[in-house]
């Protein structure tokens, strides 16, 4: 008898050991990797989370910024961390595209998916000392000198240049697309004169909007954005456009599932709540938080629908399997 209580004591304590051992995630600080330069989108909304992250999780949430690669430089590194749930970070539509598009690119089963930030949908933007009052001037103007119009974007690949390319295809347009590293410097070439258009999300030139440097022409979204909600979609003005960015937060593929969860629950929550969507509406981000498996499921729905466009649009240089 006095065995069996031994040995039963001991499974007991066993189970609460790696209860513990378990429950320990986080010990200590987690780096989130921003694969774009210190200014932009993702670097604002990376921002935005870790802050509360930290405060939800107990530890610090430590930014670091890469360049270059038009992202890949900061992917590469995010991908080729630990899975130890202390590396994680946000990834765009971009880092989609870029499966097909670049040599040596970081496929998105390297990456374990977390939770979904938001949509980012894209939008046509003019400087105010050009022509185009409307979108109908814009699309003529385009179409009466092809490859003239220089429209500002990201490199080959990035979700501003995967706008302006869907935008190219729906309407017969052909566009000078001229590529800038990241939305902050193609916003400003668009305020320097450098381009006469930007096809970067809403957010990223509202206050400009507000000051009278720039026009947004349309959106090109299902239904307005909730910033600028007197700017008509593409489709209200006749063109059928969807295109646009979104947000995920990944991590190297790998992780335990406990600290996958620890980590989905944690955003989900830092996401939901509401001092997190009042702060992100204020900075002009749409919030749409979903846990590991719906927001897994929305980035391959992206993925079928993209991969036409990019072999149309000549793009893919590393075909699907």
């Amino acid at each position: 008898m006095i065995k069996n209580i031994s040995l039963a004591a001991v499974a007991a304590l066993s189970l609460v050991a790696s209860g513990a051992v378990a429950q320990s995630f986080p010990e200590g600080p987690i780096t989130w990797v921003v694969n774009w330069p210190a200014g932009g989108g993702q670097d604002t909304t990376s921002r935005l989370v870790a802050d509360r992250l930290s405060d939800v999780l107990g530890v610090p949430v430590v930014i670091e910024n890469y360049d270059g690669a038009g992202g890949l430089t900061g992917m590469r590194e995010l991908a080729s961390a630990d899975p130890d749930g202390y590396t994680i970070g946000m990834l765009g539509s971009s880092s989609v595209i870029q499966q097909y598009t670049t040599d040596e690119p970081v496929m998105m089963d390297q990456l374990d998916v977390l939770s979904f930030f938001g949509p980012d949908p894209g939008a046509l933007t003019v400087g105010a000392d050009t022509p185009y009052m409307t979108l109908d001037d814009y699309v003529a103007a385009v179409k009466e000198a092809p490859g003239d119009v220089p429209n500002g974007n990201d490199p080959p690949g990035g979700a501003s240049y995967i706008s302006a390319a869907i935008m190219e295809s729906a309407l017969g347009l052909e566009l000078n697309k001229i590529p800038y590293a990241g939305y902050a410097p193609t916003v400003t070439a668009l305020l320097g004169g450098e381009v006469e258009s930007a096809t970067v999300p809403i957010p990223q030139v509202l206050e400009y909007v507000d000051s009278g440097d720039v026009r947004i022409l349309g959106v090109m979204a299902g239904s307005p954005h909730f910033l600028a909600p007197d700017v008509s979609t593409f489709e209200a003005q006749g063109y059928e456009v969807l295109a646009g960015d979104f947000r995920a937060v990944v991590a190297p593929a790998g992780l335990p599932e406990d600290v996958a969860a620890t980590l989905s629950d944690a955003l989900v929550e830092v996401l939901s709540s509401d001092d997190f969507v009042t702060a992100a509406n204020a900075a002009g981000y749409m919030i749409e938080p979903l846990g590991s498996e719906e927001a897994s499921a929305r980035i391959a729905a992206f993925d079928e629908q993209v991969y036409p466009v990019l072999e149309e649009a000549g793009l893919v240089t590393n075909p699907k399997q």
